[in-house]
Formats: C-alpha cells, structure tokens, sequence
C-alpha cells in the first residue's frame, strides 16, 4: 500500500507480543537453548518462593505461567522474565499473615485479590506513563530495603535447613529461639540444605548458566529416596494438588479490601523499581531506550492473570531475565518456551516433585537471601558518601525491627525525605568571569576569576521550590550585604528548571525590594521552557520589564553595565 506520493505506508506496530515482530528464523535456536536454561533455573526457583511465601509449590507454577504469558503479549522488553519473585514475597506474606492463617484458603484469597489489585495500579502506572515513580527510590535505601529483606529471608528457611519447627514471634524473639535449640538439629536435614546451598554456590561461581539449583534438588531427591531418609525426619513435598488450578475472579468484603490497599501500593511501587531497573539493566536495543512503561503494562497484566489462577503478586527477575540475555534469548519465546517446560512438569507433577526434600527448597531460598545483598554496594557507599550510608542502616532497622509493610514503607519515605534533603540544601553560588573570555562560572578557589565592580551574578542550581527559596533569599540578600556599591544581580538561571507558586511570590517581593533600593535585577540563560513559562505567569518578566532577560551573563553585564 502507497500513500498519493507513492511511498509505502508502515503498518501501526502491532500492540501484541511485540518482541516477536521482525522475528528470523535464526532466532529459534538461541531461544529454544534460552528457554531450556530459564525453565531449569525456574522450576527450583518458584517452587522456594511459593514455599516462602506460605503457598503450595505449584503455586509458584501458575504464577510463573502467568507472569510469562501476560508479559510475552503486552511487555516490551526481549529478555525480561516474570513471576514469582522473593523480593515482593516476603512483604505481602507477612502482611498477609496478620489477617489470615499462612496456607489457609482465605490466605490464598486474600494473596489473589492482592495480585489483582497490584496488576491494576501496575497497569495503570503503565497507562499514564508514570514511570518516573520508579526513580524516587534511591540506590542506598535500595541496598537497605534488600539487606531487611535477606534477614528475613534467612530466618524464615532456617528451621526447615536445620529440622526444626518454624517459629514466630519479632526478628530478635525468632533469633533466640533458633540459638537455643541448634542442639536438636537434624543432620540430615543439615546436610540436604547446606549441601544445596553449596551447590548453587559453586554453579553460580563457575558458570551463572548451570542450573545448580535444579541439580541440587535432583541429587537431594535422589539421596533421600535410595537410603530411605524420610524415617529420619526429612520431610518432602509430596503429591501437589493440580486440581487447585482455577480461572476466577477472586470477591472480598470492601472492608477488607480496604486494609489491602496500603500493602498493594507498597508492592506495586516495589515491583515499578525493580521492572524499570531490570528493563533499563537489559534494554532490548542498545540503539533505542527502554519502554519502562509498556514494561508496567505486561508486568500489571502478569499479576492480574496470576490473580484470577488463584497466585499471588508477579514481579521482573533480574537474574533471571540475564540468564535469557546471556544463554542467547532473542525474544519472549525463549520465555514461552520455559512456560511450556513448567506447564509439561505441572502435569507430571506428582511423580516428579513429589520427593523433593523441603530442606532442599530452604537450601534455594538460603543462596537467594545471601544473594540479594549487594555486599560491593553497601561497600563502596560506606567508603564514597558516609551519610548516606546512615540510609541502608535505617532501611535495613526498619525492615527487620518492623512489620516489613511498614519497614518497606518508612524506607520509601526516606528516599524522598533524601530527595527533598538534596533540593532544600541548594545554594547561591557566585559566578565570576574567566579571566580573558565571556564566559562566568561558579567562583572556585582553584580558578582565578573576574568580577564586575558593583554587579553581582549569582546561581542556583537546583528548581527554586518552597523547599529552598527563602534559604535562597537569605544567600542573596547577604550577598547583596557583602558587595559593596552593588547597582546590579544578575541571576545565572542555566540550573533553574522550575519555579512554582510560592518561589515565585518570594522572588518578585526580592526584586521589588531590590528595585526600591536603585538595585537592578536581570536573568540570564533561562534555559529551562518550564522555568521562563513559570516566570511568564507568575509575572516576574513583566515586573523585571523590558530588557532583563538575556542569553548569556556576559551580556547581561554588558548591557545594563551603564544603567
């Protein structure tokens, strides 16, 4: 098809599975040889997650089934898998735990309308490209929210390494009971978990493409059957319900939907960081940047479909999704082709998973906890910027001290309580010539510069907001003070990007004093379209009057020099 000009017209993009567009047959190995390393890698993976969060292995399953359908169909990315993650696990099972008993059919209810409610604010966020809310987590309360996360992951899958029974009760309560009974610890047990542990290890030392953890449980399978261990205590998972697999709409009171809400916000924000930097870690063009928001799309669909199976929240795998990237994944097929790898071991499921050692799952869930820890993080923020290490420690406290909702909550507030810190410190920075050219720069000991008698050009570098503007009028007034004869400011205004309401009142009240006294005031490089428009309606330009708004410090200086 032509258009009157007799170019071809370019079909819209097909808004389905749109990694399989332009898709070459070429691609079907590496994807096949990605999918069966995924699927290997998985089926170990989501049977521990589910187990960590109080659930049946195989609901782990479905949700790995729902979390690759939807976003294979609505995602953009090539390489990111989704499913069960033991990021967001431990948070909702928790939460979880207070209104319902972990494993009870009201707990699965509730986990169900979570999912559901996660996929739409997930969908939504996509809908109305906010994928910005991604970035209001910093790296340091990341670290800290991570380092919470793995203490609990730990404690949680202790006891089932150890043969002991599980425990409840706050962190410190769980540690000293786990103390005081390592004397009864089943060595078998001991052996099946650590031994996995070690395996994992060694694989992901080795070569991060070798399915250790599927080996693991293989082997452990095997040593528990030959000797007969399941008389000395070694539990296994036994037959799995594949009767339990149901297509609903999952229906609870409004008044406990209402409690749920708070919980699917803080997972939803959880899932929208660690998609966005999955996503951004493996971009499906090097030449195009990543579609974050689709991203939340095909994610939000993931947890809604995991929702109607009767599973619970979905969330991006990094690990995962670098094992397609790195084993030759060209799309989402090698994705579908782990979905129909897990679909094949549902069916077969009793007589393959059935002697799996529970302390083979917790040997899994131990790497995994020890895993998300980024040691060389916490490390080089500890040696870079010291105060902000403060924020991976009150992170981690508030996790572990806390309900991990709420822990999760207060380190979302202090990523923006961080954020906000950084806006209100801003300064008015003095700006002198360098010396033999036009050009002004923030005065620095380490370069010599020039200055205009009777003319102050000063900066700030930072959007002139509530937050800062009356410390930003409390620098410029005591600047005004220190320069004698003063006739002129010039506000270098490259690094404002924005001025809101009350910025704007301050600062005319500023210029009309400085006016009053015979001192006159002109912007220079306003580079910012939402600054000048600010400044437009606020009626600062009409206030400044003609003539005051110049392209460089040079010519402000120049052509006001005479006034």
């Amino acid at each position: 098809m032509t258009d009157q000009s007799g170019a071809p017209v370019r079909s819209k993009p097909w808004p389905l599975f749109l990694s399989l567009q332009s898709y070459h047959p070429r691609f079907i190995t590496g994807d096949l040889i990605a999918g069966l390393t995924l699927a290997a890698i998985a089926i170990p993976e989501q049977m521990a997650t589910a187990r960590l969060g109080g659930f049946a292995p195989q609901i782990g399953f479905f949700a790995f089934l729902a979390g690759t359908l939807a976003f294979a169909a609505l995602g953009s990315n090539r390489f990111l898998s989704c499913g069960a993650d033991s990021t967001i696990t431990p948070i909702f099972a928790g939460s979880l735990a207070l209104m319902a008993s972990a494993g009870s059919p009201d707990y699965a209810l509730l986990a169900a309308v979570l999912a559901m409610l996660v996929g739409v604010l997930l969908i939504a966020a996509g809908i109305f490209r906010l994928g910005w809310i991604a970035d209001l987590l910093s790296v340091p309360v990341t670290a800290g929210f991570l380092a919470g996360i793995s203490i609990h992951i730990l404690l949680s899958q202790l006891p089932g390494v150890l043969g002991l029974p599980v425990t409840d009760g706050s962190i410190p309560q769980r540690i000293w009971t786990l103390a005081s009974h390592l004397a009864e610890a089943n060595p078998y047990t001991l052996a099946i978990g650590f031994g996995v542990l070690g395996l994992v290890a060694i694989a992901e030392w080795w070569d991060a493409r070798i399915p250790g953890a599927l080996i693991g449980l293989v082997l452990s399978s095997a040593a528990v059957a030959l000797p007969g261990l399941q008389g000395h205590g070694v539990a296994v998972l036994g037959a799995l319900d594949l009767g339990s697999l149901t297509f609903a709409l999952p229906l609870i009171e409004p008044s406990r939907f209402v409690q749920l809400v708070p919980l699917g916000l803080i997972i939803a924000a959880v899932v929208m960081v660690q998609t966005a930097a999955t996503t951004r870690a493996f971009p499906s063009s090097p030449d195009e940047p990543p579609d974050v928001d689709r991203d939340f799309v095909g994610a939000g669909f993931g947890s809604v479909l995991a929702g109607l199976m009767g599973a619970f929240p979905v969330d991006a795998s990094p690990p995962r999704t670098a094992t397609v990237s790195e084993t030759g994944g060209r799309s989402q097929l090698a994705a579908l082709t782990a979905a129909a790898i897990v679909a094949l071991v549902l069916m077969a499921g009793g007589s393959l998973l059935r002697g799996i050692p529970q302390a083979a799952l917790a040997g899994v869930l131990l790497f995994v906890g020890l895993k998300i820890i980024r040691f060389r993080q916490i490390a080089r923020i500890a040696r870079q910027s010291p105060g902000e290490s403060l924020l991976i420690g009150a992170t981690a406290a508030a996790i572990i001290a806390l309900p991990i909702e709420q822990g999760a909550g207060i380190g979302i507030a202090l990523s923006l309580l961080q954020g906000l810190w950084s806006t209100a410190r801003a300064q008015v920075l003095v700006f002198e010539r360098v010396p033999g050219t036009s050009i002004w720069w923030p005065a620095s000991p380490n370069l010599r510069g020039e200055r205009e008698p009777g003319i102050l050009v000063a900066g700030f570098q930072a959007p002139l907001s509530f937050l800062n503007i009356y410390r930003f009028r409390r620098d410029l007034l005591a600047l005004r003070t220190a320069t004698p004869g003063l006739r002129l400011i010039v506000l270098e205004g490259a690094g404002l990007i924005e001025i809101d309401f009350t910025a704007a009142q301050v600062l005319r009240g500023i210029v009309e004093d400085l006016q009053e006294s015979g001192v006159d005031f002109a912007i220079a490089r306003l580079e910012s379209p939402r600054a000048e428009d600010g400044m437009k309606r606020f009626g600062i330009l009409d206030l400044l009057g003609p003539g005051h708004v110049f392209q460089s410090a040079e010519e402000a200086c120049r052509a006001l020099r005479a006034k």
